[in-house]
This record gives C-alpha cells, sequence and structure tokens, in this order.
C-alpha cells in the first residue's frame, strides 16, 4: 500500500488534535524533570530530555506534513518510555517512574489509535 502524505488541511480534526497531545505531552516529559524534582537522576533526566522532545518534534511535524512512519515512531517512543525506568535503572524513583509510564502510555495508545485512523478512513475518489 502506497503511503499517503496529508497536510494539516486534509487531515481530519481528530487526528490533527491526537498530534497536538502528543507535542504538548512530548513537552511534559521534556520539563518532567525540573517540574516534579527528578534532576538529580541523571538517567531520568536524558531519557525526559530527549524522548520527550522526540515525540514533540514528530507529532509537530505530523501537523503539518503527516506521514504513516511518524505514528509508528512515536507509538514505540510511547514504548520505550514505560519500559525505560527498568531498563535504564531509575525505577525506584517514583516521580521519574510515573512520568515516564503515564506520558508513554499516553502517547502510545494516541499513536495506535492515530494508525488505527488512518488505516480505516475511506479512500478519496477524488
Amino acid at each position: 500500500r502506497k503511503e499517503m502524505v496529508y497536510s494539516i488541511g486534509t487531515r481530519e480534526a481528530k487526528e490533527t488534535a491526537i498530534d497536538l497531545v502528543k507535542v504538548v505531552l512530548g513537552l511534559c516529559l521534556v520539563f518532567a524533570p525540573w517540574a516534579l524534582g527528578f534532576t538529580s537522576e541523571m538517567a531520568a533526566t536524558r531519557n525526559a530530555w530527549i524522548v520527550g522532545a522526540a515525540i514533540a518534534l514528530i507529532a509537530l511535524g505530523a501537523l503539518f506534513a503527516f506521514r504513516e512512519w511518524e505514528e509508528w515512531v512515536n507509538l514505540e517512543l510511547g514504548v520505550w518510555a514505560i519500559l525505560a525506568p527498568w531498563l535504564l535503572g531509575f525505577a525506584t524513583v517514583a516521580a521519574a517512574l510515573y512520568a515516564h509510564v503515564i506520558i508513554g502510555l499516553i502517547v502510545g495508545v494516541l499513536a495506535a489509535l492515530d494508525l488505527w485512523m488512518i488505516r480505516n478512513r475511506p479512500v478519496s475518489r477524488t
């Protein structure tokens, strides 16, 4: 199946809203170390910065020139955010754990929902 490219004008409002939410969630993860007080845990802080920025930038890109791979990457980033506390060894830092797991879960679900919506969209004949 050929990958479709959608712009902000051709995507449905709910799809645009999903990407806006992912931008906000990515930014929340970027700022979580300061807001939730875990800047002293460098693995958690660096992961929050990198993963949060990647989520936000990819979702922002999807707003202007949507490609399906962007949702797959955000799905993978969401899964990584969920697993990172254990894989990087900061699961005992409650604030970092909750920030990563909750944001990762929401981003992953939203990316999966967006993928489901684009794969089940009727093909336009115009």
